[in-house]
């Protein structure tokens, strides 16, 4: 975002752009999720909710999941604990084809982060 930014000429501090990231995260209007370096990718969150992506941990391919179950799961812990307005995070992370040692099919080309 901040080279973007910088590439369109707008002057702006990385400072900046982690604390618009962070607020953004907290409204709910992006999602978060995490390489194994620990660098968290931020991903626009559509109108009708979050998603959940299984991402590459070696070259940071990510592809959407469906996870209707886990929506449903969620739901249910909360009311079994007596919470509302529960919020979850999952993260899965895998190794994808196009990185997995002796494979040779070629991975989806959904995004590459």
């Amino acid at each position: 975002m901040h080279e973007a930014l910088e590439a369109d000429g707008t002057t702006i501090g990385l400072t900046t752009v982690y604390r618009t990231l962070h607020a953004l995260d907290r409204s709910g209007q992006v999602d978060v999720v995490r390489e194994k370096s620990g660098e968290r990718l931020y991903r626009p969150r559509p109108d009708d909710g979050h998603r959940h992506y299984l991402v590459c941990r070696d070259c940071g391919f990510s592809a959407e999941v469906e996870a209707s179950a886990v929506e449903s799961w969620a739901e249910r812990v909360g009311e079994v604990m007596g919470f509302a307005e529960v919020e979850h995070t999952v993260e899965l992370t895998g190794v994808c084809d196009r990185c997995h040692p002796g494979r040779s099919t070629p991975a989806p080309t959904e995004q590459r982060t």
